[in-house]
């Protein structure tokens, strides 16, 4: 679990995120979004370390993050896996030296037990045979699944994803969400994603925390952000007159749903036989 308490951070004399709290837990997908200048990148890498945040504190599993040494910040930082927007592999390394330099850096195995861990993130991510390529050979969406292979080769508890899908085709981004989704639930980590992609938002949503000017707007799952009537929220995700159409048919399914629940408790609470004996009815 991250806990991000009050955090504020200005440049000069501007202030790019105002006292912003938030908890984000463990198995599921955690995501901010916002408009470009929101303060959602900032918060991202106030969280990570990158920045120093002026106020507030984040605390990882309990532990004051912001408080730490350099020292004790680097043991936090081991057990984080990061996803660049970019996916930020080496060109000159094949995707087996990309995927093993965090092992290189941060272990002392031997060669054999480095590669076969490289080789079980390559299955996870359903990259098996690729170790030899380079990057150029690549297509955008194995990039990604590469970046995603490293990012958890040491096996973090926690997993920041900055803008995942950007570039990618619908139909791609969608397997990226649900990798995202699945590791996330199977290793029972901490995933941050810092996104646009609505998709992203209406698939994977567990916790959105939606930033607006450098402040906390609004905080929801995917199901809540249906029915939310901030109206910042709304111009914000549902921006075009088909998305809004979809959102009333979303509203509209629910609402059935909801309601045929109620039905069915009535009618079993109806039909449910009486547990109180004849002669004391």
């Amino acid at each position: 679990m991250i806990e991000v308490k009050n955090i504020k951070k200005t440049f000069g004399d501007k202030t790019v995120i105002e006292d912003v709290s938030a908890v984000m837990k463990a198995g599921q997908c955690n995501l901010i979004i916002g408009a470009s200048g929101s303060g959602k990148t900032v918060l991202m890498k106030c969280m990570v370390g990158l920045f120093e945040p002026d106020g507030g504190h984040v605390l990882y599993s309990g532990q004051d993050f912001t408080a730490m040494s350099n020292e004790e910040k680097t043991e936090i930082r081991k057990e984080i896996g990061m996803l660049f927007q970019g996916s930020a592999l080496f060109d000159s390394l094949t995707v087996e030296q990309n995927i093993m330099f965090p092992l290189s850096m941060f272990t002392t195995w031997s060669h054999k037990k480095k590669l076969d861990r490289v080789n079980e993130v390559l299955a996870r991510v359903n990259l098996v045979d690729t170790n030899k390529k380079y990057p150029a050979e690549l297509s955008g969406g194995m990039k990604k699944r590469v970046g995603i292979a490293r990012a958890i080769v040491l096996n973090p508890k926690y997993l920041f994803c900055d803008e995942p899908n950007s570039g990618l085709d619908p139909q791609t981004s969608l397997v990226i969400d649900r990798l995202i989704k699945e590791i996330t639930l199977e290793y029972n980590i901490t995933t941050v994603v810092n996104t646009h992609d609505m998709n992203s938002v209406m698939e994977i949503g567990n916790y959105i925390l939606y930033m607006y000017k450098g402040n906390k707007e609004w905080e929801g799952n995917k199901k809540e952000i249906i029915f939310s009537k901030n109206q910042r929220l709304n111009d914000f995700i549902f921006a075009s007159e088909f998305l809004q159409d979809a959102k009333d048919m979303r509203m509209l399914e629910e609402a059935g749903k909801i309601s045929d629940d109620r039905n069915m408790d009535e009618m079993l609470d109806k039909d449910a036989p009486s547990l109180v004996p004849p002669d004391e009815e």
